[in-house]
């Protein structure tokens, strides 16, 4: 079973992933707006302040992740990283607006009782 010790470090990294998702989406839609008018997307994409910022935060959850991986072992901190799903849908749903199903709240609260299952009964 985790120790309650490995949970933040754990937990640590989902956060900047989950912000550089949305802001990666964010950059990502308006720059598929510009390119509507017929310049090129990868062009709209290099020259979205969301889509640098996002790529940003990203390198700031690899450092968070390896400072993870230096303290827990794998097969605990892995499973974690599915818990990202819920924290991007939650957060598509309540700032980007996107609309979601009951089927999506259900596959999602299916994939975090499994992370529970895996983490909570793992042998040490």
């Amino acid at each position: 079973m985790a120790s309650e010790q490995q949970w933040p470090h754990c937990s640590r990294p989902l956060k900047p992933t989950s912000a550089g998702q949305l802001l990666l989406k964010h950059g990502m839609s308006g720059a598929a707006e510009r390119a509507k008018g017929g310049s090129s997307l990868a062009v709209a994409a290099a020259t979205s302040p969301f889509v640098w910022f996002g790529l940003g935060v990203f390198g700031i959850s690899a450092i968070a992740w390896m400072t993870t991986l230096s303290k827990v072992p794998l097969s605990i901190a892995y499973p974690f990283n599915a818990l990202g799903f819920l924290a991007v849908l939650t957060a598509s749903a309540l700032v980007l607006h996107e609309r979601t199903t009951v089927w999506t709240w259900v596959g999602t609260a299916m994939v975090v009782s499994g992370i529970v299952v895996v983490v909570t009964t793992r042998q040490t």
